[in-house]
């Protein structure tokens, strides 16, 4: 357990699970779809993969920084983003065609609550996802990590979109 803090408007929170590293192999993860079904880490196998974790869809911060994404990913060609919140996956499938989201993939962490410990993203008192940002590369190991220390801000895309032109 990483006991690691986050602020959400400057009052502290506990983040719990696993905290991942720079040259860890990408932990595996169960996630449910938008269509109901499982997506896993084997769905993105021999991808470069930008796992983008969000506290919820349906707040500005999470909505900005997953419209960016789905807005950079026809950028990347070789490289798949994914998109993952505790929202139900009807819920993401809504916000998604509402905002036009469609160059990535959206998965809920509702069904298993697996990926915030495994990940070291999960937020104790909110029972929701930190925000944060994993790269992995073609092979799956980890090449960029970026857990944000305030709910309320976006994450450093610069350093996102530059860390994986350099895979590409």
């Amino acid at each position: 357990m990483t006991g690691r803090k986050t602020t959400f408007k400057g009052n502290p929170l506990t983040v719990t699970g696993r905290e991942v590293h720079i040259g860890d192999t990408l932990p595996r993860f169960r996630l449910t779809g938008t269509d109901m079904n499982d997506v896993t880490e084997k769905d993105f196998a021999g991808s470069n993969l930008v796992i983008s974790v969000v506290p919820s869809l349906d707040t500005p911060v999470c909505a900005l920084q997953t419209k960016r994404f789905n807005q950079e990913a026809s950028s990347f060609k070789s490289a798949r983003i994914l998109t993952v919140s505790m929202d139900l996956p009807f819920a993401q499938k809504r916000w998604c065609g509402a905002e036009g989201v469609e160059n990535i993939v959206t998965a809920s962490d509702y069904k298993y609550r697996r990926l915030g410990e495994d990940f070291g993203a999960y937020i104790q008192e909110l029972g929701l996802l930190a925000r944060a940002v994993f790269i992995a590369d073609r092979q799956g190991v980890v090449q960029y990590v970026q857990y944000v220390s305030e709910v309320t801000e976006e994450p450093r895309y610069d350093e996102v979109l530059s860390k994986l032109k350099t895979l590409i």
